[in-house]
């Protein structure tokens, strides 16, 4: 089969930040937070968090009506993505099947908010049966079987869990498929709801989640800093085109970066706690299946979710990788204004880099005025967006509970 170049042709966004990738990554060039007080207003009593909902997100005008009816959030969310990718890789819409199109889709949750709502229908309303389609709207792999339907995607129809690494693997199996020629076009990427009221209060006790009041919430999530105090949720999709080079150029699509590597492992240590050695791993495999060293890296997408041990121990990781060079390798984690999107945000973190490749402009880390001395030693990026580096590859980290570490590493379009 051979080995083939992997373009990224498409790109869409679904989250608080925007319903567009683009205005989503300018908004993250400007240091935009869309962090707020979240309340869910449920018996036995209300549950209020620093999250981030996407209230602009109408399902029936991104997806029309019938299906907006028959999915459950997170799967209107992925569609809406979805589409909104195919149409930036300007491909055709149409029914007829193609067996060398496939999908490759994560999340860690699946359908959360079908399964909690049959739940309340019984144990609160008293209601026998549920709705005869439950089963159809939480089925885990929901998604990826919408979008094949919907696209005509008769390749692979893949779904991955591996909690907030789920769209990261997904993107990285994605560009495999592609890369080894067993697809010629994998849509990949992720969604995920985690505002369902018994996820947002299972986060709660863990005590890893930010605090934040109504003047705080805002700038609640804030990686690296020395007040971080936990992570923030937030709900939405994102999605990669990823296409075969040739393929792509031929049909005159517009390149936006290519993937290049893709490096995942696991701990195997510890259900919860990040491993530098398991982090330092990955990103090495990552590097070496694209054949390139930690001194070609010009900026690194942390995974960053300001937890008090989990940025630390990223930190030391990237020391590590890139030694006498950390200080002068750009860094940012982008979860300080869009949130962790759990089992999508490996997907929105993969579009920022790639479209901050593209652009010539890192983003910020948010509400990063002050460092933890955990945390010095690379060059984080404050106060506004860094231009004019000719950054031409990146890496993006994802580190999930469970012990999955996955990198993805992308190289700035060239026709070389």
């Amino acid at each position: 089969m051979g080995t083939h170049r992997v373009a990224v042709t498409g790109l869409g966004v679904v989250a608080p930040s925007g319903i567009d990738a683009r205005q989503m990554f300018g908004r993250l060039v400007d240091g935009e937070s869309f962090v707020r007080l979240h309340t869910i207003d449920q018996p036995p009593r209300p549950v209020t968090q620093p999250a981030i909902h996407c209230a602009e997100f109408n399902a029936e005008a991104c997806i029309g009506k019938a299906l907006a009816s028959t999915t459950d959030r997170s799967v209107q969310m992925a569609l809406a993505a979805c589409f909104e990718a195919w149409r930036d890789a300007g491909l055709p819409r149409g029914k007829e099947g193609r067996d060398d199109y496939g999908v490759s889709w994560g999340s860690a949750l699946g359908s959360a908010s079908t399964w909690e709502r049959g739940y309340r229908e019984m144990w609160q309303n008293g209601r026998d049966r549920l709705p005869p389609l439950s089963v159809l709207l939480g089925m885990s792999n929901a998604a990826a079987s919408h979008i094949s339907i919907q696209l005509g995607l008769g390749n692979a129809s893949l779904t991955y869990v591996a909690a907030c690494a789920s769209a990261a693997a997904a993107i990285g199996e994605g560009f495999k498929r592609v890369r080894n020629g067993e697809a010629r076009l994998m849509v990949t990427g992720g969604s995920d709801v985690p505002l369902a009221y018994a996820v947002m209060k299972a986060w709660d006790a863990l005590r890893v989640v930010a605090l934040g009041d109504e003047g705080s919430a805002p700038s609640s999530c804030r990686p690296f800093h020395p007040g971080r105090s936990g992570l923030v949720l937030g709900e939405g999709a994102a999605t990669l085109i990823l296409e075969e080079w040739e393929h792509a150029k031929a049909r005159g699509a517009n390149i936006l970066a290519e993937v290049v590597g893709y490096g995942t492992c696991s701990d195997h240590t510890h259900l919860v706690r990040p491993d530098r050695d398991g982090q330092i791993r990955a990103m090495r495999l990552a590097l070496d299946d694209a054949g390139l060293s930690p001194d070609d890296v010009d900026y690194v997408n942390a995974h960053g979710t300001a937890t008090i041990e989990g940025d630390a121990i990223e930190v030391d990781s990237l020391r590590a990788l890139f030694g006498d060079r950390a200080a002068q390798v750009p860094v940012s984690a982008t979860k300080s204004m869009h949130g962790h999107l759990m089992g999508a945000a490996g997907a929105i973190e993969a579009v920022t880099p790639v479209l901050a490749l593209a652009d010539d402009a890192l983003p910020p880390t948010a509400h990063l005025d002050t460092i933890d001395p955990a945390c010095e030693g690379v060059r984080h990026i404050t106060g506004g967006a860094l231009r004019g580096t000719d950054a031409r590859v990146a890496l993006s980290n994802s580190f999930a509970f469970g012990g999955c570490n996955a990198v993805l590493a992308f190289r700035k379009a060239s026709p070389a």
